[in-house]
Parts: structure tokens; sequence; C-alpha cells
């Protein structure tokens, strides 16, 4: 959107912009993402993935490997801003005016404190779940079964929490066929709103090392993620500042 700064970083538009000129009362369709060290990994294997993000109409820097990477290659300073500031902010917004909120996947448990969660703290919005079945793929009965529960109840905001990489491409696959505006695939904040999972304190989150309380807290769930897949992103930016180098000293000698 030309409206909100954006940084290209390796294929990517990532969002710049302050959260708060976000305009949530927009009335055309906004499919808002996240990219850290992990997906964008991930998404170079996964070419329907890199479709849905590349595509989003905000990209969310969410991880200190992405704020690293455009200090590195493009000597620019930008803020983190991850599923949980998105989520955060959008609540305290539509609560001041009432708004309608549905949340997509994990277990019914979480769901269940979401729900009694948001009625003490937002109680101006009014907030729909379903628990879509724990399966790879889903059947075209369990897409459509999906759609019908969230156009049904008519949101103004639709979380959709599957784990990376499936609930971006589930959003992006059936973006068009929602009644809904803003659609946002925040993942892990399902989890840490219900307070299923603790969320690292502020304290960590402003050091730059929530990743690594998360690894402490869920070792098996996320070692790959940070110390296999993280030395990765690290080799890889390294050597696209390396190209980006030889590339500036060649065009010089040229000129």
């Amino acid at each position: 959107m030309d409206k909100y700064q954006t940084l290209k970083l390796f294929d990517y538009s990532i969002f710049t912009s302050s959260l708060d000129q976000f305009d949530i009362n927009q009335k055309s369709k906004c499919v808002i993402n996240t990219l850290n060290q992990y997906s964008y990994i991930i998404a170079e294997k996964d070419p329907v993935y890199k479709k849905a993000l590349v595509e989003s109409n905000l990209l969310l820097p969410d991880g200190i490997g992405i704020v690293g990477a455009a200090k590195i290659l493009k000597n620019v300073r930008i803020k983190k801003i991850a599923g949980a500031d998105l989520h955060n902010y959008l609540l305290k917004k539509f609560n001041k005016t009432g708004g309608r909120f549905f949340y997509l996947g994990s277990s019914e448990e979480t769901l269940d404190g979401i729900r009694k969660r948001l009625s003490i703290e937002y109680p101006n919005i009014e907030v729909g779940v379903y628990s879509p079945p724990f399966k790879t793929t889903f059947s075209d009965a369990d897409n459509a079964h999906m759609v019908m529960h969230i156009n049904k109840f008519k949101p103004d905001v639709l979380f959709v929490g599957m784990t990376a990489p499936k609930q971006e491409k589930w959003a992006y696959a059936h973006k068009n066929v929602l009644d809904v505006n803003v659609i946002c695939s925040i993942g892990a904040v399902f989890d840490f709103y219900s307070e299923t999972v603790k969320r690292p304190s502020k304290f960590w989150i402003n050091l730059g090392l929530e990743w690594f309380i998360r690894l402490l807290h869920e070792p098996n769930h996320l070692w790959r993620r940070y110390l296999l897949y993280g030395p990765v992103f690290i080799y890889l930016v390294f050597k696209e500042k390396l190209s980006l180098m030889l590339k500036g000293q060649t065009q010089l000698a040229d000129n």
C-alpha cells in the first residue's frame, strides 16, 4: 500500500511505518503477514508460501534477524513489529468504538482462554472462534466450513493462527471469498494471549532476546528454528552483503 513506508529487503517489501498509521476503517481488503528469519528460509523452498508473503498488503518485520538484515544490507534502522504487537494494537483501537474479531485456529482450550480474557480486557469487542481439524491438509469440505463460520459472523478482523506457513497460505488462498477486510496471520499469539504459552517479558523483548527465552521454554519445538535456521539466515545475509559490495566495486570500475 503506497500510503505506508516500506523497505525493500531481499524480495520483500517490509512495513516500516508505525502501526498508528494503519487505517482500521479501510474498505479495501488488507492481508497482514509477518516475516522473520525462519519464514524467509522456508519461503525460499516453498513458492506458494513465498507468493503469499510477497503479495501481503502489509508485511511486518517480526524478528531481530530481519531488523539486523535491514541494518546490514540497507543501513536502515527499523523496529521489530511482532504479531502480538499488531494484535494488541487492533484490540485497543476497536475497543474504543466496538468491533467484531474472529479467531480461526488452535485448540478449543486456547480459543476459550482467548474469549474469556477478551471479555474482561476488551468488553466492546464481540468474538467469534473456530477450531479447525488438526491435519496437515484441509479437505474442500473443511475449507468451506471454515469460510462459512467466518462469513456468518462477519468480523471486522480475522486472526488466523495455524502456524507458518499453513496460516499464510490458507489466508492467501481464501482471501477473496472471506467477508472481512483485515486478515492477520499471527500464529503463536493465540497461545500467548490465552496464556497457554507465556510470552517473554518486555525486558527480554527490548533486549532483542525474546527468541532465546522462547527457546529455553520450548526447546523441542523451537530448536530447529533458532539453532539451525538462525545461522543459515546469518550466512545468507552476509552473502548478500558481499554480493552488493562486489557489485558496487564493479560499477565504480566501469565508471
